[in-house]
């Protein structure tokens, strides 16, 4: 296979992490050294069976990654993401300022 072909092939039980060459980018967690991430870890493959969640980069197109909070937040309320956790604060969009959206789609051209 060549090409958008090799894309549309399952290569594993996670195909979102893994890449065409059947390689991903593990990251593993420990308990011992971050117990509360390890702990969303643990109840996220309680509800859904799944033990992985996967970590990519928090910006939106044009814009830097997001390093601050107040980043974040400018982000969460541009994008159709529904809830923002940072540290022990926990968003969720329908409850945010409506004044506070942003609508970054609108500013770029589609690829």
């Amino acid at each position: 296979m060549f090409g958008i072909d090799r894309l549309n092939v399952p290569r594993s039980d996670v195909p979102a992490v893994t890449h065409v060459d059947y390689s991903a980018r593990v990251q593993t967690v420990h308990r011992e050294t971050n117990p509360r991430y390890h702990a969303l870890l643990e109840a996220f493959k309680a509800k859904t069976g799944c033990p992985v969640i996967v970590n990519t980069s928090f910006n939106v197109r044009g814009e830097p990654i997001v390093c601050t909070p107040a980043d974040a937040l400018r982000c969460f309320m541009s994008t159709d993401i529904d809830c923002l956790a940072i540290g022990n604060c926990f968003l969720r969009k329908e409850a945010q300022d409506p004044a506070l959206k942003r609508e970054y789609a609108d500013s770029f051209e589609p690829d």
